[in-house]
């Protein structure tokens, strides 16, 4: 990386379709992070149906955070049931997301998925989606509160308990950790390659990691960027990205090894 230039981190956008102009909205929280947590600069990358050349960006970015979204993957992409509300998705950013995902892995940028991200990483891998856990006896209702202030919709939820020996122990340690929980979807079938890092009390699966992958990629399905400032173990899991992120902007290469021992 040359002196004096910050770390380029790709920052996934949805497509949000008005009466009028189609607009990318990226939620600022995911932006400011990038620059506060990963002293990186933020890249929007849009959400555009016709697709992006993975392979461009992956040349040229040092690192790749999915964004939380209020939709939701299509389920024709896992092979799952059609969902209730189809106003739920955003085909502009799968047509994204999926196939960058799998390029970024390859090559070995960096990638943290958040919320929609863990989900987006695991349907790239070929994993599926439990559409509305909420609807399943014994599990938690994870959705986002919408009856509370601001605050307490990122309030501390649950613990979580992190899998002996993998990449989120060796970030964070075994904890205890708790995280905050803000969505009604998750992981069903693991896709190929993807292990679980962490589950809730209920089993459900709080994060995960691509298994061989020659880069850092983790995903989580809370929301550790937000509050401010990031305490525990949302800063570790920025602290990790932003080691990968600048070992890649180094030299190209970045084991997940050193990503987790930094």
């Amino acid at each position: 990386m040359t002196e004096g230039l910050l770390p380029l981190i790709g920052v996934t956008a949805c497509r949000v379709k008005t009466e009028e102009h189609a607009y990318q909205r990226v939620t600022e929280k995911y932006v400011t992070v990038v620059v506060d947590e990963v002293g990186g600069c933020p890249v929007m990358i849009p959400a555009l149906e016709a697709g992006i050349d993975p392979r461009v960006l992956v040349r040229r970015l040092d690192g790749i955070l999915l964004t939380g979204s209020p939709s939701n993957v299509d389920p024709q992409h896992y092979q799952g049931t059609p969902s209730q509300n189809s106003a739920e998705h955003d085909p502009a950013r799968d047509a994204v997301t999926l196939s960058l995902i799998r390029a970024a892995v390859a090559a070995g940028v960096p990638i943290l998925g958040l919320c929609r991200g863990i989900q987006e990483m695991n349907v790239a891998f070929g994993g599926s989606l439990v559409q509305r856990i909420h609807d399943d006896t014994g599990k938690l209702d994870h959705r986002m509160r919408r009856d509370v202030p601001f605050d307490w919709k990122y309030r501390k939820a649950h613990p979580i308990a992190v899998t002996p020996g993998g990449l989120l122990e060796r970030i964070a340690g075994p904890g205890p950790h708790m995280i905050n929980s803000l969505h009604g979807q998750g992981i069903d079938r693991l896709g190929t390659g993807v292990r679980v890092e962490a589950t809730a009390p209920d089993g459900v699966v709080e994060a995960i990691s691509v298994a061989d992958a020659p880069g850092f990629a983790l995903g989580v399905q809370w929301h550790p960027e937000w509050p401010r400032p990031c305490e525990g173990i949302d800063r570790s899991v920025f602290q990790a990205f932003a080691a990968a992120v600048r070992s890649r902007a180094a030299d190209g290469t970045i084991p997940v090894s050193a990503a987790a021992a930094e």
